[in-house]
C-alpha cells in the first residue's frame, strides 16, 4: 500500500490505543507525591539523628540521587516510570535517571567515547538552559535592583 502522509496519519490515529488521561494524571500525582513523602521522611530521619535542617536537606537530595541511580541500574526505575509516567520526574530522581540511563546504554562503547560522550545527552539541555535562564534572571534582577 502506498499512503500519503495525511492518509497514514488518519490510518494510524484510527487504530491508536487511547490513553486514559485522567487515570494517568492521578497515578502520576500519587507516585510523585509518594516520592516526595519518602524524601520528607528521609529528611526527618536525618534530623532525628541530629543533623541541622539544611544539612539534612542536602543529604536527602544525595540519598534520592543515589537511590534513583541504583534503581535505574537494576531496572526498577523503568518499571515504575512505565506505570507512573511523569510522576517519577517530580523531584531530583528523574534527573538522576536521565543521567544514569544513557551512561548504562553506552557502556559497551567504552568509558570515553561511550559513557563520557553520551552521559549528558538527556540531562545536558536541562543543565545548559537552566544555567542560561538563571544567568538571564540574575541580570534582570540586578538591573531592577537599581530601580
Amino acid at each position: 500500500m502506498n499512503f500519503s502522509k495525511d492518509d497514514y496519519k488518519k490510518f494510524a490515529d484510527a487504530r491508536a490505543k487511547r490513553s486514559p488521561i485522567i487515570k494517568d494524571c492521578i497515578w502520576a500525582f500519587c507516585v510523585g507525591g509518594a516520592i516526595c513523602a519518602v524524601a520528607e521522611g528521609i529528611k526527618e530521619l536525618y534530623m532525628y539523628f541530629g543533623l541541622p535542617k539544611d544539612d539534612a536537606g542536602t543529604l536527602t537530595s544525595v540519598t534520592l540521587i543515589f537511590l534513583a541511580a541504583l534503581c535505574t541500574g537494576i531496572g526498577w526505575f523503568d518499571l515504575l516510570a512505565k506505570r507512573a509516567g511523569a510522576g517519577t520526574l517530580v523531584p531530583i530522581t528523574g534527573f538522576a535517571n536521565s543521567v544514569v540511563s544513557p551512561a548504562i546504554d553506552s557502556k559497551s562503547e567504552g568509558f570515553i567515547l561511550g559513557v563520557g560522550a553520551k552521559i549528558f545527552t538527556v540531562a545536558g539541555p536541562v543543565l545548559l538552559y537552566g544555567t542560561l535562564a538563571g544567568a538571564v534572571y540574575g541580570v534582570i534582577y540586578w538591573i531592577f535592583s537599581f530601580v
